[in-house]
């Protein structure tokens, strides 16, 4: 195997062990982490002034990011291999009060990002990582919300929550395009 394919498959199986990650840390801040902890609800955390969004948002918005590169890295068959295995771990890992929920939206948002990111990629990475993650974080938050809660109170809270981590991840991803494009490795 050359350096080159050494490198993108070390990197795919970075992103896909960031992307499993993604799911239990999701689950556990939810039910576990926020300045604010509502009773038979999901502990919250500010992500903007006067919106205030489930903890596990932050997570999400990674998650999204992190299926783009592992498909980017690993190929189509490794990204919905990591779909799938990411709602089964969600559906195992999250509280029982939110297992439908969050399998769901999990399942359904990727699903989504996979089929907006597939024919974008090659027009322009960045571009593609953007509208994905835009389409799956607004999937995501709306059979997330309804779902566990039967309310989309949260939602703006949500939507930005997840905006902030894509926004935050989108220079790397510039960063990983450059670098790919000078290293040969796009």
């Amino acid at each position: 195997m050359t350096d080159t394919a050494t490198r993108r498959r070390t990197e795919g199986f970075l992103f896909l062990i960031g992307f499993g990650l993604c799911i239990p840390m999701a689950n556990w801040l939810i039910g576990n982490a926020g300045t604010v902890c509502v009773p038979e609800g999901p502990c919250l955390i500010p992500v903007a002034p006067g919106l205030m969004a489930p903890s596990g948002v932050l997570m999400v918005g990674l998650a999204l990011v992190l299926r783009d590169l592992v498909q980017r890295r690993l190929g189509l068959g490794w990204a919905v291999g990591a779909i799938l295995a990411g709602a089964v771990l969600s559906w195992w890992l999250a509280p029982p009060a939110l297992v439908i929920a969050s399998t769901l939206a999990f399942l359904l948002s990727e699903v989504a990002d996979l089929a907006v990111y597939t024919p974008l990629q090659r027009r322009g990475l960045l571009a593609a990582v953007a509208a994905s993650s835009l389409v799956g974080l607004v999937v995501d938050s709306l059979v997330f919300l309804w779902l566990a809660f039967g309310s989309l109170d949260y939602l703006p809270g949500q939507v930005a929550g997840k905006l902030w981590m894509v926004l935050a991840a989108l220079p790397l991803v510039h960063w990983l395009r450059r670098r790919d494009a000078r290293l040969g490795l796009a």
